[in-house]
C-alpha cells in the first residue's frame, strides 16, 4: 500500500468519529453546552471578560456560522472544553480518490475510443473497462493534476 493510500486510510480512521456526531445543535454548541451545565448567559459573559449582550451576539454569530475559530476557541475554554476542528469528507478519502482517477481515466480515453471506433477499430466492451480501471489506477497513483486538473466540483 503506498504512502498516500494509507494516509487517506487513517485519515479516515481519526474522521469517522467527527462524521458520528452530525449536525451541530440548532442554537450552536456553546448554546447546548452552556445549556447543559445550567450555566447562566451572565456566567457565561463573565467567563470570556465580556458583557452579557456581547455573549447573546457570539452564541448567535456561532448558530449563524460567522463565528471565527479564535472566538470559539476562547468560548470553548470558557466553558472548560477543548475546541476540535476538522472538515469531514463525505465518503472515504480512498473513494473521492477513486471516482476522481475513473472520471479523468474516461475523460482522457473517450477521445481516442471515438476516433478508433470511427476506423472501426473500437476494443471490446470488457477490453475497454480493463483500459479505464488500468489508467485510472495510474492516475490515481500519480496524483496531483492528472488526477484533479480538470475536476469539476461534485
Amino acid at each position: 500500500m503506498d504512502n498516500r493510500r494509507l494516509a487517506r486510510r487513517r485519515l479516515d480512521e481519526r474522521l469517522a468519529a467527527f462524521a458520528a456526531l452530525g449536525p451541530p445543535p440548532a442554537g450552536g454548541w456553546i448554546r447546548a453546552i452552556r445549556d447543559a451545565l445550567g450555566l447562566q448567559l451572565g456566567q457565561l459573559a463573565e467567563r470570556l471578560g465580556v458583557r452579557p449582550p456581547s455573549a447573546t451576539e457570539l452564541e448567535r454569530n456561532e448558530a449563524e456560522e460567522r463565528i471565527t475559530l479564535a472566538t470559539l476557541r476562547r468560548a470553548a475554554e470558557a466553558l472548560d472544553c477543548t475546541l476540535v476542528y476538522a472538515i469531514v469528507p463525505n465518503k472515504p478519502l480512498e473513494s473521492m480518490v477513486q471516482d476522481a482517477a475513473a472520471a479523468a481515466a474516461r475523460r482522457e480515453l473517450n477521445a481516442v475510443l471515438h476516433t478508433m471506433s470511427l476506423e472501426d477499430q473500437a476494443p471490446r466492451r470488457r477490453d475497454r473497462k480493463e483500459m479505464i480501471d488500468a489508467l485510472a489506477a495510474q492516475i490515481a497513483e500519480a496524483g496531483g493534476r492528472r488526477l484533479w486538473g480538470d475536476a469539476v466540483k461534485p
